[in-house]
Formats: C-alpha cells, sequence, structure tokens
C-alpha cells in the first residue's frame, strides 16, 4: 500500500538448511587441534625452557634481566640472586627477572 516502497513477499519454501551436527564436531575438533599446536604448545615449551633457566643459575653466570640489565650472579638464594651490576654494585633480583645467560667474558666485552 505504500506509495515509494512495493511490499515483499516472503517465499513460504523449503526452509535453509545448515551444517550437519557431524559437520560442526569435526570442525570443533579440528579447531581445537589447531589451537594446541598454535597457542598452547609453544608457550609450555616456553615455561619449560625458563624454568631450565632458573634452575640452572649458579654463581659466575653473566645474565640479562627483563628490564635490560645485565650482570653477574655473585649469590643464588631460594627465589632471589644477588647481582653484581659494576664493581661494589650489588643488587638482589628475582629469579623469575632473568630472561638470558651470557657466555661468560661478554660482559667485558660490552
Amino acid at each position: 500500500m505504500s506509495f515509494f516502497i512495493a511490499e515483499a513477499y516472503a517465499d513460504a519454501g523449503v526452509p535453509a538448511a545448515g551444517p550437519s551436527m557431524w559437520g560442526q564436531l569435526i570442525m570443533l575438533g579440528v579447531f581445537a587441534v589447531v589451537f594446541y599446536f598454535l597457542l598452547l604448545r609453544p608457550q609450555m615449551k616456553r615455561q619449560k625452557e625458563q624454568k631450565l633457566l632458573m634452575e640452572g643459575l649458579q654463581k659466575g653466570d653473566e645474565v640479562v634481566f627483563a628490564g635490560g640489565l645485565i650482570g653477574t650472579i655473585r649469590k643464588v638464594e631460594d627465589d632471589f640472586a644477588v647481582i653484581e651490576l659494576t664493581t661494589n654494585v650489588e643488587v638482589k633480583v628475582q629469579r623469575a627477572a632473568v630472561v638470558a645467560t651470557l657466555p661468560k667474558g661478554t660482559i667485558k666485552n660490552i
């Protein structure tokens, strides 16, 4: 009845069919596998490497911290390590802040 818009009539024919239940389950399974290999597995590997790094810290190691500081470990305690940044400058940091160990003599070459 509208002057500008023509009336539309819906086709009462066949209803639209979605994917089957098995197709949805297969897609959910594929998504879970992709999620595991792209996200979970690499994260677990990084956590394992970080744990081994923290457990392997010992006196005399040259290390880099999350903040970018470089120092030599003087003493290792339970969750902390005493680090010598320069001569007569020692700080106590959490072992979890260690990002990497450096080869011996790296600090002297910097």
